[in-house]
């Protein structure tokens, strides 16, 4: 798979861009009204005796003119241009809108600069930690260099595409899938940081064809069919041990709460075995997944 980095394009004879010296098609239409009134002219001289010769000429003249000027018109949408060429030489590109002109031996080779939007096909992909996920994405992009787009790459839209891939697969296996902990950087949970650095990664490989990458953005993160089940209940089992965990923490703060509390507002005093029951059973009220029934103590605290 085609895989170009900044190094590479060092060792390549890039194209670069450069206005080409063209003139407006409007100011030629005026050309091409005089060689029609310059025709009718020499036909009127043919038809006068003595000269004939001069009309016919005349007439030639023009027709030749008219023909030249015809053959080099061309127009311009917005957001496109045309890269001018003489004999297979570069001589530059025409940005400029509307009806346009230039010599009819120039060819002329038109390319569109408006964004394109692609998404790429779901790829099966090795994650950090190396489990299989599905990944695919969609890219905007546009040519900005005509010159190297059209000179430098043979089929610049199909290069693109394959950069994506290549992007897509090395962004995939840099960051894991997901983290419980939230301690690293994922592709499920840090999708902006993820994107951007997708879409640089991209950009730094479709350079050399011209090309300007906007936007890049995760469109489908899973994983693989053959280990989703099982992935997803080793999610669910993460998920509930960060809940306990949390719960603990919380019980264990309550419970501290309450032993400061009561030793403060003197409400009562407790050894150190009816502290450790205490704490036994508010451990087991906060912690318990089941309602707690209450006992009540009708006789002392020790019976």
């Amino acid at each position: 798979m085609t895989d170009i980095r900044e190094s590479d394009h060092k060792a390549l004879r890039l194209s670069v861009e450069r206005p080409a010296s063209t003139l407006s098609g409007y100011l030629m239409l005026l050309v091409l009204l005089l060689t029609l009134v310059g025709g009718f002219l020499g036909l009127g001289m043919a038809a006068t005796p003595g000269s004939e010769a001069a009309g016919t000429l005349l007439m030639i003249g023009c027709a030749l003119g008219f023909v030249l000027v015809v053959k080099g018109f061309y127009l311009l949408q917005p957001n496109q241009a045309a890269a001018i060429l003489l004999f297979g030489s570069y001589k530059g590109t025409d940005r400029s809108t509307g009806l346009r002109w230039v010599l009819p031996w120039y060819s002329k080779s038109k390319i569109s600069t408006r964004a394109r939007n692609v998404t790429s096909e779901r790829l099966k992909v090795n994650d950090l930690r190396g489990n299989p996920i599905e990944i695919a994405t969609n890219v905007v992009w546009r040519v900005t260099d005509t010159a190297q787009a059209l000179f430098d790459i043979d089929d610049y839209a199909k290069f693109v595409f394959v950069q994506i891939e290549s992007a897509v697969r090395a962004i995939g296996a840099k960051y894991p899938y997901d983290d419980i902990e939230h301690q690293e950087t994922t592709l499920r949970g840090h999708a902006d940081e993820v994107n951007e650095e997708l879409r640089a990664e991209l950009q730094d490989r479709v350079r050399i064809a011209g090309i300007t990458v906007d936007e890049c953005r995760l469109t489908h993160l899973a994983y693989a069919p053959e280990i989703a089940q099982a992935m997803l209940r080793r999610q669910q089992a993460e998920a509930v041990i960060a809940a306990r965990q949390k719960i603990v923490v919380g019980a264990v703060s309550m419970v501290e709460n309450a032993l400061q509390l009561l030793s403060e507002k003197g409400v009562v005093e407790l050894d150190d075995e009816r502290k450790a029951a205490m704490v036994s059973n508010l451990m087991v009220v906060l912690c318990g997944e089941r309602d707690t029934q209450p006992v009540v103590n009708t006789g002392t605290l020790y019976q």
